[in-house]
């Protein structure tokens, strides 16, 4: 537990870190006076003032902020507000750009990090009735090889590759119990029925054994930009696999992501890397969401600006406006730990 809260700390301190830092970064490129960056919420445990610059570290580590001078004020010279728009947009991107661009260095050291892998044939068990599986012919028994041409070592590579090809036409190669070969096509659903899956098969693992797998640095850069598209397109397909499926999406809070740390820490650094950087894609793509508080709901109060040629909602407003949606977030963010809570207690998966 004490080993689980350290890497959990450790990882959100990194992730917010890097994402202050994007903003920090562009504001002193642009003239911006940064006048803290803190590192959690207060109370300040403690602080050091370097130029005009307050650096502080705070007792509730699950945040962090670079506070600039001004961000709804423009009338201070160097503040974000009195800047132009191409500028502002420019500083308030600058953090998500910055947890886009991190999995590429966590995949990249993963991806070179030794790691056990299980491998055997993924064999077919049970075919759900009028499922793309039964309609494409395939049977209980035969074995899957390949799908788009990947080959398939075992579970997790079918199950990835089939829910990147969501409602697309996709291609499996597979050899029958008897051991001939065959070559099927079949779209995978979005909304399958209850208790099933997109292809509608139940699968098994046979003939395991472990290997060591890892990359060399050549060959781990471009497999880590691969899998960061492939993750953000994983992303795409469950919101749109949310609205197909008409059902509300299962979030994780604070305690979700601390119970698949300890999870994930337990299966190896380079396990512990790859999570660390899906969180930091999702945390790129969540502040860039249109929501007050957030980075986005910021860039829209700026290209709103723009749409208006150059005139802007008052800073009173908007301060307003980002000040309840921060604390709608803080809201949301205490539902979801209950939640998560009430998950742990009852034993269910805190996966999403």
């Amino acid at each position: 537990m004490v080993v689980t809260i350290i890497v959990f700390i450790l990882i959100l301190g990194l992730l917010i870190f890097v994402h202050e830092m994007g903003h920090f970064i562009a504001a002193r490129l642009t003239g911006v006076k940064v006048e803290e960056f803190g590192m959690g919420f207060p109370p300040r445990l403690f602080a050091i003032k370097r130029g005009e610059t307050v650096y502080s570290l705070n007792l509730i580590p699950l945040g962090g902020f670079c506070k600039m001078l001004g961000e709804e004020d423009p009338s201070e010279p160097r503040s974000l507000a009195s800047k132009r728009p191409l500028t502002k947009l420019f500083v308030l991107g600058a953090g998500p750009v910055m947890n886009a661009v991190l999995p590429i260095v966590l995949l990249t050291i993963a991806f070179m990090i030794p790691r056990q892998v299980v491998i055997g044939d993924v064999v077919i068990e049970e075919v759900a009735p009028n499922s793309p599986a039964a309609e494409a012919g395939i049977e209980p028994g035969d074995t899957v090889l390949s799908i788009n041409g990947h080959s398939i070592q075992n579970i997790g590579d079918l199950i990835y590759d089939v829910h990147l090809s969501l409602g697309e036409e996709t291609t499996l190669e597979l050899e029958a119990e008897d051991g001939s070969q065959k070559v099927v096509t079949l779209v995978p659903r979005w909304a399958p029925p209850e208790g099933e899956g997109p292809v509608g098969v139940a699968l098994s693992l046979a003939n395991t054994y472990e290997v060591s797998e890892h990359y060399p640095f050549w060959e781990a850069v471009p497999k880590s930009a691969t899998t960061l598209w492939e993750t953000f397109e994983l992303i795409r397909n469950e919101v749109r696999s949310w609205f197909a499926r008409g059902t509300a999406p299962q979030v994780g809070g604070p305690v979700a992501i601390f119970q698949i740390t300890g999870e994930a820490n337990a299966a190896g650094p380079s396990y512990l890397l790859q999570f660390a950087a899906f969180l930091s894609l999702n945390l790129a793509i969540i502040n860039l969401l249109p929501l007050p508080a957030l980075d986005g709901g910021r860039i829209v109060f700026v290209l709103l600006e723009v749409v208006r040629r150059g005139k802007r909602v008052s800073p009173r407003t908007e301060g307003l406006i980002h000040l309840v949606g921060f604390m709608m977030l803080i809201g949301l963010i205490l539902v979801i730990t209950y939640f998560d809570i009430l998950r742990a207690i009852r034993g269910e998966s805190m996966v999403p």
